[in-house]
């Protein structure tokens, strides 16, 4: 693939990238705002901005790293079922959590747990989608830099932000 090509096609997956990330911010936002209706509360709202930078940051350090000449090589179309897979993934999520989904920790007390949907097998289903999406996009176009380190940073965030959700998953349920 030329790196003309290649440019287009992360154009347009950037495009895609950028619309998924608005729908789910208005979604978020208005479920929130159903959930505040209801009583929610929301934690861990310090660790948010450390997520938007990454999130944020990575199609800058991906189009970065395109540009410095990275190519994808012969396994790209593995990489890109694992990103749909991912999707896929994520949209299971959205659906199993209804106006519980949301991108900040938010609960309303005394609410049992979701148990439907992938919530049956998975504890935690959209941040695997995300742990897959960025070792899987990337991958697609051989940016191997950028899947290592915002992998690593997404790691770092997890490993706060889960014991931080499970702890307020356990208090709004009385326990």
């Amino acid at each position: 693939m030329t790196p003309e090509r290649l440019w287009g096609v992360f154009l347009a997956y950037l495009a895609i990238l950028a619309l998924q990330r608005v729908v789910e911010l208005a979604l978020s936002r208005r479920n929130f705002e159903r959930l505040r209706a209801r009583g929610a509360r929301e934690s861990g709202q310090h660790q948010f901005p450390w997520f938007v930078l990454l999130h944020a940051g990575y199609p800058v350090m991906l189009a970065l790293e395109i540009r410095a000449g990275a190519l994808p090589n012969a396994a790209w179309p593995g990489w890109l079922a694992l990103w749909l897979a991912a999707q896929a993934l994520r949209i299971a999520a959205i659906h199993a959590l209804g106006e519980r989904w949301n991108v900040r920790i938010v609960v309303v007390p005394g609410e049992p747990l979701v148990t439907r949907g992938i919530y049956r097998w998975l504890r935690h289903p959209n941040y695997l989608a995300v742990v897959l999406e960025f070792i899987a996009a990337p991958m697609c176009f051989g940016a191997w830099l950028t899947a290592i380190v915002c992998s690593a940073a997404n790691a770092a965030l997890l490993a706060v932000r889960i014991p931080a959700e499970e702890r307020a998953l356990r208090e709004a349920a009385g326990g």
